[in-house]
Formats: C-alpha cells, sequence, structure tokens
C-alpha cells in the first residue's frame, strides 16, 4: 500500500458522493475518496448551501438513496469536515451558478483542493481535481 500524506482539506462536489455511493466497484476512484475522508485522511470542507445541496440531490428519486443513508453521509462529512465561510470569486462564469459555492469554499482555505467530477464546470486550476487525480495525491 502507497504512503500517504497527512491529511488533506477538500471540498468534494456532489456528483463526487453520488457515484460513491452508487457505485459497486468498492475500487472506484469516488469510492476511494469517500473511504479517504472516513479515514480522515480527507477533511471535507463545506458549508450550509453545500450540505443542502448534497442532501437535496441525493434525495432524488431516481437514486433510490435511503434516507438514513443520506443522513449518515452527511454526519459523516460534518463529524469529520470544517464548516468554512465563502471567499468570493470575482470575473469568473460558470456553466451552473450552484457549482460557485464549491468553488469559493475552496478558495477559502490554503492549499485546499476541490474534487469534482465535473472539471469542465469549473475554471482550470490546479486545485480543481478529478476523484482519479485526488488519489493520485494521496497516494504520492
Amino acid at each position: 500500500m502507497p504512503v500517504m500524506k497527512d491529511k488533506i482539506f477538500a471540498v468534494i462536489d456532489t456528483n463526487v458522493i453520488v457515484s460513491a455511493l452508487l457505485s459497486s466497484n468498492l475500487e472506484s476512484n469516488p469510492v476511494k475518496v469517500f473511504r479517504a475522508i472516513v479515514q480522515e485522511r480527507i477533511v471535507p470542507l463545506y458549508n450550509d448551501e453545500i450540505l443542502e445541496e448534497y442532501r437535496c440531490v441525493l434525495s432524488r428519486p431516481k437514486f433510490h438513496l435511503d434516507r438514513s443513508l443520506i443522513e449518515t453521509v452527511i454526519k459523516a462529512i460534518v463529524t469529520d469536515g470544517l464548516n468554512i465561510d465563502r471567499t468570493p470569486a470575482a470575473d469568473i462564469d460558470f456553466p451552473d451558478p450552484k457549482d460557485i459555492v464549491f468553488y469559493e469554499v475552496a478558495l477559502s482555505v490554503e492549499d485546499s483542493y476541490l474534487v469534482t467530477g465535473n472539471i469542465r464546470h469549473f475554471p482550470v486550476k490546479p486545485f480543481i481535481v478529478t476523484p482519479a487525480e485526488m488519489i493520485r495525491i494521496l497516494e504520492n
């Protein structure tokens, strides 16, 4: 097993959590990212807007996720994470305005990451990474 760095701070985009919960592959990168949160190798960064987005999206009927599972996931993020205020981002256009909060919370903590399966929804920045890239960062 690779040597792991100390804790990494990261905002986890909703699509990564959905992918982790819906995946039947326990070795998929979204599952590994969520496992790293539970193992306290990733400290999730969030605010109330992000938690509300998680609840709203995970509760969609098409995902068939049990309410108790959703609350367990949210509790893990709140218990192991940090509630952070947004740092406003100026002059950046987002295809989906709901993504801005994830970006701005990531901006609020130095050397943190934003982990997303939708890289194209965000500006090209070194701190915005895919789940696969986050796993590589954890392993190096």
